[in-house]
This record gives structure tokens, C-alpha cells and sequence, in this order.
């Protein structure tokens, strides 16, 4: 292993952290100078440099006609922003979630979640499909613009009084953003690089590579921004950057990816079974957990680490054909997830009733 290996990866890092903050840092301010919630800086503006990553591979995936790992990408991106991301976010700090998330994106990650299956259940994503997708993008963006200031804006008192106001501070927090982007995928890029040259020259596996660190790879911009996000206090930032990234992956990055593709893409019956399914499920998971009080505790974040854990687990046995397989989907099936769900359900009721009370 060169010793640039090491200096790449440990850089890459470095980059990593740096750009997370700059990005949180010129946001915040941004939304701050332009009288507008954060929540729309995340859902919008954020959660579009963050879903950078898997736009990039999945147009290479497009013109190299490698369409499982431009769907793969995508699934399993959003499968791990909830589960992993949102989870270390919240166990770092409970995260207070604003009601607008409820009752508008939550809704609306889980309905384009269904419409994505049913239009891969013929086994591909047309180029009409992804027109329809990227439509419903630019119809969000523009909602999102129109309702930007009615939600928890800032007021004018406090811009003036803080001097943060005028021409030149905003193109400060723009070249902010614009850094800080830029940083992240960069330093994303070094850095699982040098994890896959350095996990090999130890003698791990590629399937074991595959599985953690790429998979991993293309979400690690919204893994640094929520972490930097939770530490600053910004959680509204935080919160949007996941909901609107998840938004963003289906409807911009998959819907791009099925135009430009040649013949659209074919989607493997895998994912159309289990990982897509898994997709919404994970999705469904955050109505009744951000209900709750309009808060993610630490447990309810520590319970999505846990779910990815088993939904990697499940990947690890069955790309491996384990003998534990057959034993371990029986247990998740029939104990684990329905002992989950009743448990959520019993919180969101007993929350509903406190509403009510």
C-alpha cells in the first residue's frame, strides 16, 4: 500500500468534516439573510448538493449501461440516509422535527416510495417514467420556493440586527455553499478510495467493500452534514437535508438517470422485492416516530441503527448464501419487525391521544 493511499484517505476525511461545516455554516446564514426557514434551505438547496454524489455515479452507471448499480445506488441511499443517518443525527441529539415535514414531505417521500415500485413492477423505468419522476421535481422545487417564507422565517429585526444583511454577505454565504459542496464530494471521493485500497491490502473482501464502504460512499455528504448539523444546533437543517435528499434521489437523480439511459433502465427483480420494499418501509417508519412529540429521541435513533444493522446483516447473508440465512429472515419476519411496528403504533396513539387531551 503507497503511503498516499493513507495521506488521500486521512485528507479526504479532513475535507470531508471542513466542507460539512462550511455547507451548514453558509445555509444557515443564507436562510438567515433571505428571511427563510432553514427546513426550505435543507429540503431544497442542501439536499440537492448532498444527492450530488449519487447523480454523478448513477450518470456514469447510465452511459456504461449498468443499470443495477444505478437503481442499487438510489435504494440504498435512501434506505440508509433514514436508517444510519438520521439515526447517528438523533442519537448525537434528540431532533426536533417542524410539523410542515408531516404534514407535506414525510406524505410525500412515501408516495413517490409507491410510485417508484409500481412503475418498476414490469421490470424497468422508461424514459417516459423518468420524465414523469423529474417533473415532479421541478413541480416540488417551485412549491418549495413559493412557500419558503411562510414557515418560521426569521424576522427582519433580528437580519438587521445581527448586520448579516445586503448584497456582499450574500454572495459570501453563496460561495459558501458552493465550497462547502464541493469539499464534500471531494473529500468523499478520497476518502472511499483510500478505504476500499486500504480494506483490501488488509484482505477484505470485495463483496465486504461493496456491502459497507460504496454503499456508504455516495451518502457520506449527508452523514458529515447532519452530524455538523447536530452538533451546531441546526436541526431543522438537518431533518430537511435527509427528507429532501430522499425527494431528490427519486425523483431527480433516478428520473434523470432513466432519460439519458439508453432504453431506460432495467430494474433486477431483487430490488423490486426486497430492497425497494424495504425502501418504504423505512419511509413509513418516520410518520409515526417524527409524531411523536414532533421529536426523534435518541432511542428512536438508536432503533433505525439498529434496523440498518439487520438490514446490512440480511444483504451479508444472503449475497453470501449462509446457512444462518433461513433463520434469521424467520426471526426478523415473525418477532422482530412485528414487535417494532406495534411498538411505534402504540407511541404514535398514545401521543395522539395527549394532542387530543
Amino acid at each position: 500500500m503507497e503511503p498516499m493511499t493513507l495521506v488521500l484517505f486521512i485528507i479526504g476525511f479532513v475535507l470531508l468534516t471542513v466542507g460539512a461545516d462550511v455547507l451548514v455554516r453558509g445555509a444557515s446564514e443564507l436562510a438567515e439573510n433571505l428571511g427563510i426557514s432553514p427546513l426550505i434551505v435543507g429540503l431544497t438547496v442542501v439536499a440537492f448538493g448532498t444527492s450530488a454524489p449519487e447523480l454523478a455515479v448513477n450518470i456514469q452507471s447510465a452511459w456504461a449501461n449498468q443499470p443495477d448499480i444505478a437503481i442499487g445506488n438510489v435504494v440504498g441511499s435512501n434506505i440508509l440516509n433514514i436508517l444510519l443517518v438520521l439515526g447517528v443525527a438523533a442519537v448525537i441529539a434528540p431532533l426536533g422535527v417542524h410539523k410542515r415535514l408531516i404534514q407535506l414531505e414525510v406524505p410525500m417521500m412515501i408516495g413517490v416510495s409507491i410510485l417508484l415500485l409500481l412503475l418498476v413492477l414490469d421490470g424497468t423505468l422508461n424514459r417516459w417514467e423518468g420524465l414523469l419522476l423529474s417533473c415532479g421535481i421541478v413541480f416540488y422545487i417551485i412549491f418549495s420556493i413559493k412557500t419558503a417564507r411562510e414557515i418560521d422565517a426569521p424576522s427582519d429585526e433580528n437580519e438587521k440586527k445581527d448586520g448579516k444583511s445586503g448584497p456582499l454577505h450574500l454572495i459570501t454565504q453563496l460561495i459558501f455553499i458552493i465550497v462547502g459542496l464541493g469539499l464534500l464530494v471531494l473529500g468523499s471521493d478520497w476518502l472511499v478510495n483510500g478505504a476500499v485500497v486500504i480494506a483490501k491490502y488488509f484482505g477484505v473482501s470485495e463483496l465486504i467493500i461493496g456491502l459497507t464502504i460504496i454503499s456508504i460512499g455516495t451518502s457520506l455528504p449527508e452523514l458529515a452534514t447532519v452530524i455538523i448539523g447536530s452538533l451546531r444546533g441546526e436541526q431543522d437543517l438537518v431533518v430537511g437535508n435527509i427528507v429532501g435528499s430522499n425527494l431528490f434521489n427519486i425523483l431527480l437523480v433516478l428520473g434523470f438517470t432513466s432519460l439519458i439511459a439508453p432504453g431506460g433502465l432495467a430494474v433486477p427483480h431483487a430490488a423490486i422485492v426486497f430492497d425497494m420494499p424495504v425502501m418504504i418501509a423505512a419511509a413509513v417508519a418516520c410518520f409515526p416516530i417524527f409524531f411523536t412529540d414532533y421529536l426523534i429521541e435518541r432511542w428512536e435513533g438508536a432503533l433505525f441503527l439498529t434496523y440498518y444493522a439487520i438490514y446490512a446483516t440480511y444483504l451479508f447473508l444472503n449475497a453470501t448464501q449462509h446457512s444462518m440465512l433461513g433463520a434469521f429472515s424467520t426471526v426478523m419476519l415473525w418477532f422482530v419487525i412485528p414487535l417494532t411496528v406495534v411498538t411505534l403504533i402504540a407511541f404514535a396513539w398514545q401521543d395522539f391521544k395527549k394532542v387530543k387531551d
